[in-house]
């Protein structure tokens, strides 16, 4: 019989979590669900490969009755989701979701994905977290002050599972035969919120919610489908009480979009437009392409390019067709409570993104930090009203085409020096941080997290691969990212804790393999780094 294996130790309160009838839900999961999901991710390799020849996605013939059949609608919001004007993004640490459910945000979204490093102790301590902030029972005490949950009206818990791509090697799926492989991150990250919390979230007038990243295709979204329909059978909850809001953050998928809304319509909230991993997909699918696709200095990437105003526009479009939400992205500045112009400087950028989103037709939008709540707020505020959403709002005169959506040389821009610099910067800074444990981090003044990180070591290989020469001239090679690497280093203060060391050793492998891409860079980290026993020596 099936079953499923702890291999990570159990800290305080672990058990409480992966009790024997929890991991029981987990392994029928694997069971019913594992093997389609690898078959996708296979169909994936495919793509890429289709797109390294020289194919560009496009709308599929196959498919063309369910886009143009207006007929169809999805289930809309749970109860809870009606208004998500701000939703406040962030990891489940104790204080985290503290911060979260006082923030006075509409929408949480608890994020075991992009801005979680899967540490065991992070994963499995994050479900705990949600357990406790579900109840109103979490506090925290950091030493310094002690954090708990005290707001009347705390924001609507969606959760973000990990992507198809990932793999909790802290918990073996035993098959029958007595075969042992690592189990998939996403299953066990549903499963266990929703086998814990489903019923206690109904009851509290509200329900399992959550985000799905990284999807690709619609036949992704299906498999979804079909697990939450087993998982509310299985539970015995009403079908349709679930409600799933997803990521349009790949290419692949701003091009099945409304394929992706039917296959999950009796389970589905909306879309979200996930611009960073979107632009990182960009590069990855078309990494060796064509210098067509090489793309500037990460920061002239803007949401007013051509190419990310036709995505997001089409986004509003389908969704509103549908009766789904349309929910916007995050910009990445954040204030800084001890710089004033730094702050005043984050303000005015959150507010022109927010508006600008506000104006096109998105329902609501992500900030990362509390003090840019009233912000984002004010500017959905202005365009709604008192309306829960804008819905009802068709953009029946957006029309987008897929060279609209490729459309990466109308960017214009340079490849500068101090862009060269930022990236390698931001990459090893940020490496060093996830293999600490932290996920999101504050970065120069931007909020940095997996997602942010991709597109600056993307941008790197991109260039040594292409030969690009800089506004000012310099060829970038493997030699000057190496001279860079050796700079930053040496302007940092060390200690014997930190992880750089081993931040050089995973940025080497993402960025300077010139015949080799690795699809995401938290892989071969997670398992060189992230797993092992209670000392963090490898098994």
């Amino acid at each position: 019989m099936s079953h499923i294996a702890i291999k990570g130790t159990m800290h305080p309160r672990f058990d409480e979590i992966l009790t024997s009838d929890a991991l029981a839900f987990i392994a029928e999961l694997h069971e019913l669900f594992a093997g389609t999901r690898s078959d996708l991710l296979a169909h994936r390799m495919v793509n890429r490969t289709h797109f390294s020849n020289g194919r560009r996605p496009t709308f599929l013939k196959s498919t063309s009755h369910i886009r143009e059949d207006a007929s169809w609608f999805v289930a809309g919001p749970g109860p809870g989701l009606e208004d998500r004007r701000v939703e406040i993004t962030g990891p489940t640490d104790p204080k985290m979701t503290c911060n979260a459910m006082n923030s006075g945000a509409k929408v949480w979204l608890a994020d075991l994905e992009d801005a979680t490093s899967p540490t065991w102790e992070n994963i499995i301590g994050g479900q705990v977290s949600l357990f406790d902030a579900i109840r109103r029972q979490l506090s925290f005490d950091s030493g310094d002050k002690v954090y708990s949950i005290t707001s009347k009206n705390p924001p609507t818990i969606v959760m973000r599972p990990r992507g198809w791509h990932m793999v909790e090697k802290h918990l073996l799926f035993v098959d029958g035969e007595d075969r042992a492989r690592p189990t998939t991150a996403g299953l066990v990250d549903f499963g266990l919120y929703f086998f814990h919390n489903a019923k206690e979230l109904i009851v509290r007038g509200a329900g399992p919610y959550f985000y799905l990243a990284k999807i690709e295709s619609h036949a992704e979204a299906a498999l979804w489908n079909n697990i939450f329909t087993y998982a509310e059978e299985r539970l015995e909850i009403p079908f349709g009480t679930i409600r799933a809001t997803v990521l349009i953050e790949t290419i692949p998928a701003a091009f099945e979009m409304d394929e992706i809304l039917w296959e999950l319509r009796d389970h589905c909230a909306g879309l979200n437009a996930g611009r960073w991993d979107y632009i990182f997909s960009i590069i990855k699918n078309f990494a060796g392409s064509g210098r067509q696709f090489i793309t500037p200095d990460r920061a002239q990437i803007t949401m007013t390019v051509p190419f990310m105003r036709a995505y997001t526009e089409l986004l509003v479009s389908t969704c509103h067709k549908r009766k789904a939400h349309a929910i916007g992205g995050m910009s990445a500045f954040i204030p800084n409570r001890r710089d004033q112009e730094v702050t005043d400087r984050a303000l005015a950028a959150v507010k022109s993104d927010k508006a600008r989103e506000a104006a096109d037709g998105f329902d609501g939008t992500w900030v990362a930090h509390p003090d840019l709540i009233p912000i984002a707020q004010a500017e959905f505020d202005a365009v709604l009203g008192k309306k829960p959403n804008q819905v009802d709002r068709l953009r029946d005169d957006v029309h987008v085409t897929p060279d609209q959506l490729l459309d990466i040389q109308s960017i214009g821009g340079d490849v500068t020096e101090a862009g060269l610099r930022t990236n390698v910067a931001v990459g090893l800074r940020y490496i060093e941080s996830w293999l600490r444990g932290t996920g999101a981090a504050a970065i120069d003044n931007l909020m940095e997290d997996v997602a942010t990180a991709e597109i600056s070591r993307s941008q790197i290989w991109q260039w040594i691969r292409y030969e690009v020469v800089t506004r000012e001239g310099s060829h970038i090679t493997h030699s000057l990212v190496e001279q860079i690497i050796f700079d930053i280093l040496q302007g940092i203060e060390r200690n014997s804790n930190d992880r750089f060391d081993d931040a050089v050793t995973i940025f080497r492998q993402i960025c300077l393999d010139e015949d080799h891409f690795p699809t995401f860079l938290t892989l071969s980290a997670y398992s060189q780094f992230l797993v092992g026993s209670a000392s963090g020596k490898p098994w």
